[in-house]
């Protein structure tokens, strides 16, 4: 695949690149550039895990190799409590091999990594430590403040959110990191920062927040009705989208039209198929879209 191609694959549906300029340096030195994907192991996984999976799967085609952290300190920080975090970290390993498996993801470059396995080696720690005394409390409380659960009565643990996950990047080895658009302000944070310790800058991708079935906010765990867990049964998920919020003629914050557009419609053009509405019998032919434009 020439570097053309591998731009195209790697720029569909996402929604910012930081910088784009370094990214095309970067595919024209770098035969396999490593990137990486960090999640914390908080609630059950739902189906807008499904965004990131199959973008991770683009950067594989593209000829990346990918590592997909899981997460299990940052989870610690952000409220999930210790004496949870080996079973979730364990239900986290199983599920998503799983998870890109089902989309024909070719895993061969693929790499799940444990968060505390490097996180608390002595020099790890002392980069965190280092890293503290170059940045503020307001600016790790501004970078984390779309990601953390802060609450009323916010923790300190929540400040080091950040500088672990910018930290995350030089640790892992990675050429770029790729996060959802609310980690935007960390890997910002991570640009800015690295640098005062002697670290690269990394490239950052970002791609969309599909929003949640009810009104307002992304679709998350901690949000009742919002998400289709991946082991909802069939029935289950049929009465959550009769329920999901869909206002015609309203396309902002509509979790069906933005789960139909990154997940569902790259799995149509994947496998080169047309999207089947079906209309009212009797009444209308059936509608074909081979592509989301509305």
């Amino acid at each position: 695949m020439d570097i053309k191609k591998r731009l195209e694959l790697i720029k569909r549906n996402t929604e910012e690149i930081v910088t784009e300029e370094e990214l095309l340096i970067l595919l024209k030195k770098k035969k396999k550039p490593v990137i990486y994907l960090g999640t914390s192991v908080t609630g059950r996984p739902h189906i807008a895990y499904f965004l990131w999976i199959h973008k991770l799967a683009d950067f594989l085609k593209a000829g990346f190799k990918v590592k997909l952290l899981l997460a299990d300190l940052h989870g610690a920080l952000d409220n999930t409590p210790w004496d949870v975090l080996d079973a979730r970290y364990n239900y986290y390993k199983k599920l998503m091999p799983l998870m890109f498996k089902s989309v024909g993801a070719d895993v061969k470059n693929f790499e799940i990594v444990k968060g505390s396995d490097f996180q608390l080696k002595k020099e790890y720690v002392l980069d965190v430590l280092k890293m503290s005394t170059f940045t503020t409390v307001r600016d790790c409380n501004k970078a984390a403040s779309e990601v953390v659960k802060f609450g009323d009565n916010p923790k300190l643990s929540g400040l080091i959110y950040p500088i672990m996950q910018s930290l995350d990047e030089v640790y892992l080895k990675v050429d770029v990191q790729y996060g959802g658009l609310d980690q935007r302000k960390i890997l910002m944070f991570a640009r800015e920062n690295l640098p005062k310790m002697g670290y690269e800058r990394r490239v950052e991708i970002m791609t969309p927040i599909i929003p949640g079935l009810v009104e307002g906010g992304k679709m998350s765990s901690s949000v009742e009705g919002s998400k289709i867990d991946v082991l909802d049964d069939e029935k289950t998920v049929n009465e959550k989208i009769k329920r999901a919020y869909c206002k015609e003629g309203e396309i902002d914050g509509n979790g069906v039209l933005a789960f139909l557009k990154n997940v569902i419609m790259v799995i149509k053009e994947d496998n080169n198929e047309k999207l089947v509405i079906e209309r009212v019998k009797n009444l209308r032919k059936c509608l074909l879209r081979k592509n989301y434009i509305l």
